[in-house]
């Protein structure tokens, strides 16, 4: 018995490819943020030491994602059938981000091909941690390439597996998770002890949907025109070529469809961090390699769902 129903994830997804994250539509991950923002603040002063603070943060934020979405869908079912089917459609919308990941982008991707680097620095802030300032165009295209990459392990693949497996509310306390990560995971002072509970169980949360990811691009790679082998290739040696334990997964097999080479020197906080390099350098970051990793994005998720419809519905 599916926890999701089929037709209300396809309806999911599709919002997500239609409408993306408009501002005008309430979203979950606000409120998610503004809850951790204030426990952040509450626990601080409370807990014992910091990192237990950490997993209190954790354990509480997830905990009350995934009852909010619950209780949601209990009562709209008890209304009527098809109110609970539009509720777990739009929470289960508000946990994808491949439209959001491909808008953003080609926001940098557009100020590129016109020749404007300081807009494209401007937009590729809004979407990478790293430095940008002075980042010349094919740092800036590596960057963007490497984001894409990653970000259709975090906000694709990962959002499909946890409502796959789980249904909405466990789709939505991935967001969570993921939301934690993005703004207490930090390896600084401030964060070091108290985010490393939520930085530890987002790595966990994502082992097998980031090596779902680089699988369905090496999959997918032949059907958008790139190359499947190259990709299988580059991921099994390069895969773990990451400070992260899962983001080499999708940015190896992205590299190594494309056959440019990621990694290298990036700026954080006005610090250089040289990464190990990803990839063989056969062709060169540009516009064209930009649109196959969307490409290789979409052809993932289609991927994704398809197989999960033809062997598990």
């Amino acid at each position: 018995m599916n926890l999701i129903d089929p037709y209300v994830l396809i309806a999911a997804i599709s919002l997500d490819l239609l409408l993306g994250d408009p501002r005008w539509l309430p979203h979950p991950v606000v409120g998610i943020g503004r809850l951790i923002s204030f426990l952040e603040k509450w626990l601080r002063r409370l807990a014992r030491d910091e990192r237990t603070g950490g997993i209190l943060l954790l354990l509480i934020t997830a905990g009350l994602t995934w009852l909010a979405a619950f209780a949601l869908l209990k009562v709209a079912c008890a209304i009527h059938p098809y109110a609970g089917s539009a509720a777990g459609a739009y929470i289960s919308y508000t946990c994808l981000a491949a439209r959001s990941l491909h808008t953003e982008s080609k926001k940098v991707a557009d100020a590129l091909a016109r020749g404007d680097l300081e807009e494209a620095r401007l937009w590729l802030s809004c979407i990478v941690g790293r430095d940008t300032a002075g980042l010349e165009e094919p740092e800036i295209w590596r960057a963007l390439v490497e984001t894409v990459a990653e970000n259709t392990s975090d906000g694709v693949i990962a959002p499909l597996f946890y409502l796959m497996l789980g249904g909405p509310a466990l789709g939505l306390a991935y967001k969570a998770v993921n939301t934690l990560d993005s703004m207490v995971g930090y390896k600084n002072d401030r964060y070091r002890r108290f985010g490393w509970a939520s930085a530890r169980f987002d790595d966990v949360v994502n082992f097998i949907p980031a090596r779902i990811t680089g699988l369905l691009m090496t999959l997918a790679a032949p059907l958008v025109w790139l190359s499947g082998p190259n990709a299988l290739q580059i991921m099994a040696r390069d895969g773990r070529n990451h400070s992260s334990p899962n983001s080499g997964v999708p940015e190896a097999a992205v590299a190594g469809a494309l056959g440019v080479k990621l990694g290298g020197t990036s700026s954080y906080f006005g610090v250089p961090v040289e990464k190990p390099t990803i990839g063989d350098p056969l062709k060169p970051l540009s516009l064209k390699a930009y649109r196959g990793a969307v490409r290789l994005m979409y052809g993932a998720e289609a991927l994704m769902v398809g197989l999960w419809l033809a062997f598990a519905v």
